[in-house]
C-alpha cells in the first residue's frame, strides 16, 4: 500500500515538473516572439536614405538597402524579390520620384496595407516652391528671361544663318547696346512659343556655340547683374533646321545618301559581322544639352577604320546614321529624348565587319527638378525628421529611441552645416566646375555657383573640338579644377586636365554605394567633409 502511494506521489511530481517546464517553455517562447515583434523591418531605396534611417533607427529596427553593389538608382528596376521584401516590411523610405522614378510602379504592385511610406522630399521648401537653381536664374527671370526691372539696354543677336543642318555648328554672339561691367550671361532655348524656356548648359558668355540638333528651335540671351537680377535680354530668334528631307546639294547629298545606305546595310547585313564591338564611356544618364562621348573598342586589331554610328529612339524605329560621326569615337549633343546607339565597322567592300550591341543613352532631366536634396546638410535634417516620424508611426513604443537618435544625428548635420558656412564665408571666387550637375542645392545653400561641363566622359578622350570648347570655358572663368563624381580620376580625366591647364578632383554625390566608398569606409558625414575640403580648391 505504501509502495503504491509512493508510486502515485512520484507520478504526480513528474506531472507537476513537466507542466511547469512546459509553461516556462511557452513563456520563453512568447517573450522571444515579443522581442522579435518589437524590431520593425525597414526597406530603404538608396544609400543616403539607408544611412539616414540607420542613424535614426539604431538597433531598434532591421534596416535594409534595396540598391547596393554599385547599382544606379536612375536605371534601377525592382525585382520580384524587392517587391516581396517591401510587402513584408513595416516601413519603406525613399527620397522622391525625380530620383527613384520606379517607386510609383513599385508601390502600385505592393499589397501591404500596413506599410508606412516615408517620402523624404515631402514638405521641403524646394518642393513647395518648385525650387530652381540660382545659376540658371529660372526663379529670377520669370519664365526664363522676363526682365524684372526697367533698363534702357537691349541685346541683339548676330551670326544667325538662314538655316542649319543637323550635326553642324551654331555660333551666335549677343551684343549689348551699351558698355557695362556685367559679364554673367545665360542662353535659353525652347522648341516653340508654347514651351517653357530652358537654360542651355555650359554657355556662360556672350557667345553661344552649339551643335545643330534635329528640330528647329528658339533661343534668347540674358545678361544678369551682380545680384543675379536680369539686366538686359534679347528678343527670341528662331533657328531653322532644314536637312532638305535628307536630299542636300552636291557632296552633302552624296554624303547623306552614303550614310543612309550604310544605315540600311547595317540593318540588313549586321548579322554577318564576325567581330564584336564594345561601347565604352556610357554614363548612367545625361541631361538635355550634354555631350555624349562614346568609344567603340574592337577585340582584335584590324586595318579597317570605316566606322558609322547609328541611333534610334526605340526598338520600333529604324536605325539612322548619326551625321559626321565616322570614326571609332562618337560625340553627340543630346536634344532631350532618350535613344539607343550602336557602332558598326565596315570593310573595304562596305560590308559590316564588326558591330556593337545597342546601348541606351538615358536622358533624365529629373522633371526639371534637382533631386539631390541630401547634399544640402540643412535639407538633410528635414529628411531625417520625416524618417523619424515614419518609424514612430510604425513602432510607437520606440518613440523615445527614435527621437533621441534623430536629435543626435541632426546635431552632427548642424555642425557640418556650420563648417560649410565658415569655410565659404567671405570667399571671392564662388564658382566651381563639375562634370555632372548634382550639387545645385549645395551651391544654393552656401551662395555658390555650379557650372556644368555636361557629359564630359572619364573613359573616352574628348575630340580636339571638345577640348577647345572646354579650354575656352576654363580660360574665361580661370578654373583651377574640374570636379568629377566619385573616383573618376582616370587617365582621361588627367588628359583633360593637361590639355586645359586644370587639375581634377572627386566629389561624392552619394547616389551609388561604390567600391570606393566601401573601401574607404566613408559614411555620409565623412563624404560630405571630403566634399567640403575639395571644394575649397576652387572656392576661396
Amino acid at each position: 500500500m505504501n509502495r503504491k502511494w509512493l508510486y502515485t506521489l512520484l507520478l504526480s511530481l513528474i506531472s507537476v515538473v513537466t507542466l511547469v517546464g512546459c509553461q516556462s517553455k511557452d513563456t520563453a517562447g512568447k517573450d522571444t516572439a515579443s522581442n522579435e515583434e518589437s524590431e520593425i523591418s525597414v526597406i530603404t531605396s538608396f544609400l543616403p536614405m539607408y544611412e539616414f534611417t540607420q542613424q535614426v533607427a539604431g538597433d531598434r529596427a532591421d534596416v535594409q538597402l534595396m540598391l547596393s553593389n554599385g547599382q544606379d538608382p536612375h536605371q534601377y528596376e525592382p525585382s520580384a524579390k524587392d517587391v516581396a521584401a517591401v510587402n513584408e516590411a513595416d516601413v519603406f523610405v525613399y527620397s522622391s520620384e525625380q530620383m527613384e522614378f520606379w517607386v510609383e510602379s513599385l508601390l502600385d504592385t505592393v499589397e501591404n496595407e500596413e506599410l508606412v511610406v516615408a517620402r523624404t522630399a515631402d514638405g521641403l521648401e524646394h518642393e513647395e516652391h518648385e525650387h530652381e537653381h540660382d545659376h540658371e536664374h529660372e526663379h529670377d527671370d520669370h519664365d526664363h528671361g522676363e526682365a524684372d526691372h526697367d533698363t534702357a539696354a537691349s541685346i541683339s543677336i548676330e551670326g544667325k544663318a538662314d538655316h542649319y543642318h543637323t550635326g553642324g555648328e551654331i555660333e551666335l554672339t549677343a551684343n549689348l547696346s551699351e558698355d557695362v561691367d556685367y559679364d554673367h550671361w545665360h542662353w535659353y532655348q525652347r522648341a516653340n512659343a508654347d514651351e517653357e524656356w530652358e537654360v542651355i548648359s555650359g554657355q556662360g558668355t556672350e557667345t553661344l556655340t552649339l551643335e545643330v540638333p534635329e528640330e528647329s528651335f528658339e533661343v534668347r540671351a540674358v545678361l544678369y547683374d551682380e545680384d543675379h537680377n536680369t539686366y538686359a535680354e534679347s528678343e527670341p530668334i528662331e533657328l531653322t533646321i532644314d536637312n532638305h528631307d535628307d536630299h542636300g546639294h552636291g557632296e552633302e547629298s552624296d554624303h547623306a545618301t552614303e550614310e543612309h545606305d550604310h544605315g540600311d546595310h547595317a540593318e540588313s547585313e549586321g548579322s554577318e559581322a564576325t567581330e564584336t564591338v564594345e561601347i565604352v564611356g556610357l554614363a548612367d544618364h545625361y541631361h538635355t544639352g550634354d555631350i555624349v562621348s562614346l568609344a567603340a573598342e574592337l577585340e582584335e586589331e584590324t586595318d579597317y577604320d570605316h566606322w558609322h554610328w547609328f541611333m534610334r529612339e526605340d526598338a520600333d524605329q529604324e536605325w539612322e546614321a548619326v551625321p559626321d560621326q565616322m570614326t571609332d569615337h562618337l560625340e553627340y549633343q543630346t536634344t532631350g529624348e532618350s535613344f539607343e546607339v550602336r557602332a558598326v565597322l565596315y570593310d573595304e567592300d562596305h560590308n559590316a565587319y564588326a558591330e556593337s550591341d545597342p546601348v541606351s543613352v538615358v536622358i533624365n532631366d529629373h522633371g526639371h527638378h534637382d533631386p539631390h536634396i541630401w547634399l544640402d546638410p540643412v535639407l538633410a535634417q528635414d529628411q531625417v525628421l520625416i524618417i523619424r516620424d515614419a518609424l514612430i508611426e510604425a513602432d510607437p513604443d520606440g518613440k523615445e529611441i527614435y527621437e533621441e537618435n534623430a536629435e543626435n544625428f541632426i546635431e552632427e548635420l548642424q555642425a557640418l552645416d556650420e563648417d560649410y558656412q565658415t569655410a565659404f564665408e567671405g570667399a571671392e571666387n564662388r564658382s566651381f566646375f563639375v562634370q555632372h550637375e548634382a550639387f545645385g542645392y549645395l551651391a544654393d545653400r552656401y551662395d555658390l555657383e555650379q557650372v556644368a561641363v555636361g557629359g564630359l566622359s572619364t573613359e573616352v578622350e574628348p575630340s580636339p573640338s571638345r577640348i577647345a570648347e572646354i579650354t575656352k570655358l576654363v580660360q574665361e572663368h580661370d578654373v583651377p579644377v574640374i570636379y568629377y563624381q566619385q573616383g573618376a580620376n582616370s587617365s582621361i580625366a588627367q588628359t583633360v586636365a593637361e590639355e586645359t591647364g586644370t587639375d581634377t578632383a572627386a566629389l561624392y554625390d552619394l547616389e551609388v554605394l561604390s567600391d570606393e566608398l566601401k573601401e574607404e569606409d566613408l559614411g555620409y558625414i565623412e563624404a560630405m567633409r571630403h566634399n567640403l575640403e575639395t571644394l575649397q580648391i576652387s572656392i576661396h
